[in-house]
């Protein structure tokens, strides 16, 4: 299935995307259960991805310990999608952070924004900067379309 081609220089699928990822850090990860970070991380777990939770306002989610930022992410993890779940009005801030983390650690992951949280300022930085952007999607959504 080649549904919904993103493209910068390159050709992926969704249905490539999720088969080539194992990792997913999910940027604002909350441990409240009616929270929809929470609730997508969990599906994503399920689903059989490891998933890092980074939010400097969590201990930990699901057992796992919440890391304040993506700089905290243990050297030597690979991190294949970087799902933002923050308000949009960080979502540049957001942006700029991991690429400045790409820059100190060599990984390019697929940047994921939800719905809503994506501003043109942001997808413009993540692919002048050659980072394959996801505007506005559900990641739980367009996963179950693929599987």
């Amino acid at each position: 299935m080649n549904r919904n081609p993103l493209s910068i220089g390159i050709t992926i699928s969704m249905d490539q995307i999720f088969k080539s990822a194992k990792t997913v850090a999910v940027i604002g990860c909350s441990s409240k259960l009616y929270r929809t970070s929470h609730q997508i991380a969990q599906y994503l777990i399920d689903a059989g991805y490891s998933v890092l939770p980074v939010n400097p306002n969590e201990d930990e989610v699901f057992g796992i310990p919440s890391l304040p930022s993506v700089f905290d992410i243990p050297e030597g993890t690979e991190i294949h999608i970087m799902n933002i779940f923050r308000n949009k009005q960080h979502t540049l801030d957001v942006v700029q952070e991991l690429i400045d983390w790409s820059a100190k650690t060599g990984q390019k992951p697929v940047i994921w924004t939800q719905l809503d949280v994506s501003t043109p300022q942001a997808k413009q930085l993540a692919e002048e900067n050659g980072f394959r952007y996801v505007e506005n999607r559900c990641i739980m959504v367009e996963h179950r379309m693929v599987v």
